[in-house]
């Protein structure tokens, strides 16, 4: 079972009391005090990592705790600080707050690391209010509170390349073919039922992207039929959009029909997404029926068309070669923003 979408409870440590304490020694009546004070609680961090799957591990244990900073002790002695928790995340997962649905963190990169919750202050011993006014002091102070909070963990995957598209469209096979990853394939619909992300490598060119298969969608996905909006928030962040479209028209479909849902379930989920490049493939052009269909599609749609068989391999060049280029442009366009 893949899990991109968990609730937890996560904790800080809440800080140590400081100590209440006079030294008592032979020949020494009148030692001072010698509180020490309590220790920092440990705070809570989450780090990006790309060894990291999915949400299992949050699912089966959603409740983690930071450990609490110890008391202070006689003798000038300080509580030792409480050890902080670091939480590894698939990268791509958000941290929403329960309560409000405001996202507070997320982790983009592998290596990235977010503090998400503070430990508490340590409490002050007595020894520190000591004065020339206040030789035997008898105040203390006690440990802070930590900070705790009721969070849903969410994958959104990162990806150059989504490949959308209705169920057996064939984005699975494309994705096993030109890609590391091998996602499960079958001859019914829904095979797919989480994202799987492979790299695409351009050795010649010293370039790869990553492609993600994105379960297939239906109509009024954008309005959480199915599994919608479990599906459609995978695609927020892919660069370019690889529209698939069985050509065959299998199980009486129709190609024309198709991308037109697609194109306003992704307008109707989120008016961005519609923004981001597009690419349209035509599968199955080895069927009988496909090169008509495809001459029909083209007549209604001007954008380019990339018509490929995982059967034959027919146009996967072109299609990998399309792919890199729209990737690239967005590459060389983020470069020039961070730059200014």
């Amino acid at each position: 079972m893949f899990y991109d979408e968990v609730k937890v409870n996560f904790k800080a440590g809440n800080g140590g009391d400081g100590c209440f304490s006079f030294r008592r020694a032979k020949y020494e009546p009148k030692g001072g005090p010698d509180g020490g004070d309590g220790g920092r609680g440990g705070d809570v961090y989450i780090v990006g990592d790309t060894n990291v799957a999915d949400l299992t591990d949050y699912h089966f244990k959603p409740g983690w705790k930071a450990k609490n900073g110890e008391p202070g002790r006689g003798s000038d002695q300080h509580g030792a600080n409480g050890e902080d928790i670091v939480l590894r995340l698939p990268v791509g997962t958000i941290v929403v707050d329960r309560d409000s649905g405001d996202p507070i963190a997320e982790v983009l990169e592998h290596g990235q690391k977010v503090l998400l919750l503070e430990g508490g202050e340590g409490g002050k011993g007595n020894a520190q209010f000591k004065s020339s006014t206040n030789q035997a002091p008898r105040q203390f102070t006690l440990g802070k509170p930590a900070e705790e909070g009721d969070f849903r963990l969410i994958i959104k995957t990162i990806a150059d390349v989504g490949l959308i598209g209705f169920p057996n469209a064939g984005k699975s096979t494309l994705l096993n073919m030109v890609t590391n990853a091998h996602p499960k394939t079958g001859a019914y619909p829904f095979t797919t039922i989480f994202p799987t992300v492979g790299v695409l490598e351009y050795p010649e060119q010293f370039e790869r992207i990553t492609v993600a298969d994105i379960p297939g969608l239906i109509e009024g996905a954008s309005e959480n039929r199915g599994l919608g909006h479990r599906f459609l928030k995978h695609v927020e962040r892919c660069k370019v959009l690889l529209i698939m479209l069985d050509m065959e028209g299998t199980d009486g479909r129709d190609p024309l029909a198709d991308y037109k849902v697609l194109v306003n379930e992704l307008k109707l989920y989120m008016p961005g997404l519609a923004r981001k490049p597009e690419l349209i493939c035509a599968n199955k052009m080895d069927e009988p029926n496909a090169a008509e269909n495809l001459k029909i599609f083209q007549q209604k749609v001007k954008e380019k068309v990339y018509p490929i068989s995982c059967v034959s391999d027919e146009g996967f060049e072109a299609l990998k070669q399309a792919m890199l280029t729209e990737v690239l442009k967005i590459r060389e366009a983020e470069a020039v923003e961070k730059e200014q």
